[in-house]
């Protein structure tokens, strides 16, 4: 786990977001990963609060808006990181640029993150920057996906890989579309927008930025804050409950008024509104079972994350240190070693050709 004030770099993944979301005790969204901005892919995501970019940061590229340079008067929460470092709360900072500007009824802040934006309400960018990266609670839960190391670094050394992988957030706020971007001074305005066509606005915004790096540069990963699946499609049920037992009613009703009158006096009409009734029933049947099968397979993914985050937890060096002594011991660790050594030159030289 990262010291003192250090933030770990951590994975941009969604089973990670969204545990690091839970672990600031917010509910009632969780994070989705977008392989593709086509009008169906995005639509199937709704409602969506915000969007995740993750992009290969290069130094001076221009904003692709005015930026507000006054976010406190919008009502925006923004918080600017120091411009001469790029920390590793860039994540964190992106996830919360999201949650702390929606006033969704789904989402569920919880006391960690309303008791810190409450805080920090008044506070310029420059000093909620500051008190995110001072919040002692925020970082723990962040640095609690920190690898596990062999060795101790000096963070303040300079990094060997040139290659600096930057998050930003986009959301609507007011009737705008906003990218917030800690490293800027501001929120950047990217026009007009409505609940309904954000994500119609932002996928060129987006798609523009990824065609601005050479074939070689490519590496984007882009995620989407939404509502529960499984709270929604609860909801749903829910819904065509009530539906349900409406039509029972409708149809105990048909039934008594057949049996007083006979039911050689049934009349066409009622019998084809008895028809109607149960071909409506067996479809909300299947609809159910269909949300039912949706809630079996969220269920199974939010295993699979917690399955997943406690391997990326777990300390595997002691394991490794110790099968690095047996295999010193039997003799096989240099043979191995050579081995991999002469697979690598090998590979090498397969690409050079």
């Amino acid at each position: 786990m990262a010291a003192g004030g250090e933030w770990c770099l951590i994975e941009s993944d969604p089973g990670v977001f969204t545990e690091l979301i839970r672990g600031f005790d917010c509910s009632g969204v969780q994070v989705e990963e977008i392989y593709s901005l086509d009008e169906a892919s995005l639509e199937d995501l709704r409602p969506v609060h915000g969007l995740i970019f993750l992009f290969k940061w290069k130094p001076g590229e221009e904003p692709a808006g005015p930026i507000v340079h006054e976010s406190r008067s919008l009502g925006i929460f923004f918080a600017k990181q120091a411009n001469t470092v790029i920390t590793n709360a860039c994540a964190t900072q992106a996830i919360l640029s999201v949650l702390l500007n929606c006033n969704h009824p789904d989402l569920d802040l919880g006391p960690t993150l309303s008791s810190f934006k409450d805080f920090s309400a008044t506070f310029d960018s420059s000093l909620k920057g500051l008190s995110l990266s001072n919040s002692d609670v925020i970082r723990q839960v962040h640095n609690g996906f920190a690898r596990q190391q062999m060795f101790e670094f000096d963070a303040k050394l300079p990094q060997k890989d040139e290659n600096v992988y930057h998050f930003v957030a986009y959301v609507p706020l007011h009737g705008k579309l906003y990218e917030l971007d800690g490293l800027r001074d501001g929120p950047i305005d990217l026009g007009p927008c409505t609940p309904e066509n954000w994500l119609g606005v932002c996928k060129p915004i987006i798609e523009a930025r990824m065609q601005k790096y050479s074939a070689e540069e490519i590496h984007f990963n882009l995620m989407a804050i939404v509502s529960s699946r499984k709270a929604i499609h609860l909801k749903d049920i829910d819904r065509l409950n009530q539906k349900r037992t409406q039509i029972l009613d409708n149809l105990e009703q048909l039934k008594s008024q057949s049996s007083k009158e006979g039911a050689d006096a049934m009349e066409t009409d009622q019998v084809t509104s008895e028809n109607e009734l149960q071909s409506v029933m067996k479809n909300i049947d299947s609809e159910i079972s269909r949300l039912q099968t949706l809630i079996a397979g969220e269920d199974d993914k939010m295993l699979r994350y917690k399955v997943e985050n406690i391997r990326r937890k777990h300390n595997y060096l002691p394991l490794i240190m110790e099968l690095l002594k047996v295999l010193a011991k039997q003799g096989n660790l240099v043979p191995l070693v050579e081995k991999a050594k002469e697979e690598v030159q090998a590979k090498k030289a397969e690409q050079a050709k």
